[in-house]
C-alpha cells in the first residue's frame, strides 16, 4: 500500500510499535480432512511450552481454510519481539510435522496421479 506523506502530515496516527514489540508468528499445515485437530493443538501447546522464545501470551490452532484437497490449519503463537517470532515459528513448524509424520502420517496431503505402464496410452486418453 503506498499512502502520501501528506496524510501522515494531516491525520493523526498511532505507532503501536512504540509501546510493544510484541508480535504475532504463524504457521500452517495442509493436512487430510481426516486429521483429528485435538493431537495437534496438544502438541503445538508442548512445543510452545517448551521454547524460552514463546512470551506465553498468545496459543491458538485453528482450521482457517478447506478445499478439495486439503484442510488449512493455522497454528498462531506470539513473541516479544521479530526475530524471536521468526526463530519460533521454525521449530514449532518442525515439530509439528514430524509430529504428523510419525503418528499420522497418513494424514499428510499426497498427490495422486494414475500410472500407465505404455507410453502412448497415455497420450491416447
Amino acid at each position: 500500500m503506498i499512502v502520501p506523506l501528506q496524510w501522515f502530515i494531516e491525520n493523526p496516527f498511532e505507532n503501536w510499535s512504540r509501546n510493544s514489540a510484541d508480535l504475532m508468528g504463524t504457521v500452517f499445515l495442509s493436512l487430510d480432512y481426516a486429521m483429528p485437530v485435538q493431537p495437534l493443538r496438544e502438541k503445538f501447546a508442548r512445543l510452545l511450552r517448551q521454547s524460552f522464545l514463546w512470551d506465553g501470551k498468545t496459543e491458538t490452532v485453528q482450521v482457517t481454510d478447506s478445499n478439495e484437497r486439503a484442510l488449512q490449519i493455522r497454528f498462531l503463537m506470539s513473541a516479544s519481539n521479530s526475530s524471536k517470532a521468526w526463530d519460533l515459528r521454525c521449530p514449532v513448524r518442525e515439530g509439528l510435522v514430524a509430529f504428523v509424520q510419525a503418528n499420522y502420517p497418513e494424514y499428510l496431503p499426497r498427490v495422486r496421479a494414475r500410472l500407465v505402464d505404455d507410453p502412448d496410452a497415455a497420450l491416447d486418453s
